[in-house]
């Protein structure tokens, strides 16, 4: 994996939440599920050449962007850019876009992402598409924002899956299409995306773009949670609901929603904050298999007697489930 691939992808993500404010449909779209086993990526996609072979060391330039010597940076990248490296087409744009050592000029930046985009880097195209998405630098097309987040998901981009994922929801750039957007919005869930995780977890709860599922909305949700994550970008932010979702998987006897529902009454996240409950879910999905150590020592922190009270509710509680 080059320099620009392992570093660049992070450097967009701020870039990412001014896109991702896109606001769900207000109405509940009943659809079909999605054909199973069917990944994101359009039929048709505009023509992409292949990435050029760079004639020199693609590392050099990252290399100094690293150590903070932006000019030496950008001298070496444009000799890489000169020599066709795609990927010295993105840096360079990310240098004039960020202002690093030269004056801040996004429209300078959106030119070297095009040519990257055109050269076949998809960082390139992903941070052109956010330029589109968001008006900087260029004149605001979320046509055109839709057409490289298309190119960039096509192969694998996360962001560029998730970002095209809410232009379906919305209708913005893209016809709305609920059950496109959830695909793409799972594929970057599946990839980490924590905003995405939350979204599809709403989007299985509402049933837009696929069946309801109220056991995945709260282990989509869940995973959000965990990461301190109770709202999203393509819907609604409900951090209330997002904890109902989770006590009724909880109820079902799901471990990963019995852990996260005891995160969210430890920290207050939809739930009035209770020590006394976040100890009992957690002695519950403990003896499901689910350790935690920052709940494990909430538990032992507390005095004596009020631990046993905890661990004879959470005994209670295991028996009650065992029979629904």
């Amino acid at each position: 994996m080059t320099m620009s691939v392992r570093r660049f992808q992070s450097a967009l993500a701020a870039g990412l939440l001014a896109v991702a404010v896109l606001a769900a449909p207000g109405a509940r779209s009943q659809v079909a599920p999605p054909t199973p086993g069917l990944r994101p990526g359009p039929a048709i996609l505009p023509s992409m050449p292949s990435p050029a072979a760079p004639a020199t060391d693609p590392d050099a330039a990252y290399t100094a962007f690293d150590q903070g010597r932006y000019l030496t940076a950008l001298a070496l990248a444009s000799k890489a850019a000169e020599a066709g490296d795609p990927q010295a087409h993105t840096l360079i744009g990310r240098i004039h876009a960020e202002g690093l050592g030269v004056k801040r000029d996004e429209t300078v930046a959106s030119q070297w992402y095009h040519r990257a985009a055109q050269l076949g880097d998809i960082e390139g195209a992903f941070a052109l598409g956010v330029l589109l998405a968001e008006g900087r630098g260029v004149e605001r097309d979320r046509l055109k924002a839709a057409t490289y987040f298309e190119i960039a998901a096509a192969r694998g981009h996360a962001l560029a899956n998730y970002n095209l994922g809410l232009l379906f929801l919305r209708g913005d750039g893209k016809p709305e299409n609920p059950i496109r957007a959830f695909r793409h919005i799972l594929y970057a869930a599946e990839q980490g995306v924590v905003a995405a995780q939350y979204d599809v977890g709403t989007l299985y709860a509402t049933g837009a773009g696929t069946d309801p599922n109220a056991f995945e909305a709260a282990k989509w949700i869940g995973r959000a949670a965990a990461r301190g994550h109770l709202k999203g970008h393509g819907t609604p932010t409900d951090p209330k609901r997002g904890a109902e979702f989770l006590l009724s998987a909880a109820n079902k006897g799901s471990v990963i929603a019995q852990n996260r529902l005891a995160r969210c009454y430890a920290a207050g996240l939809g739930v009035e904050k209770s020590v006394t409950l976040a100890a009992t879910w957690h002695i519950v999905a403990r003896a499901g298999g689910k350790d935690d150590e920052i709940l494990e020592a909430l538990l032992k922190g507390l005095p004596r007697a009020e631990r046993a009270a905890v661990e004879k509710a959470a005994a209670e509680l295991r028996e009650k489930l065992a029979v629904q």
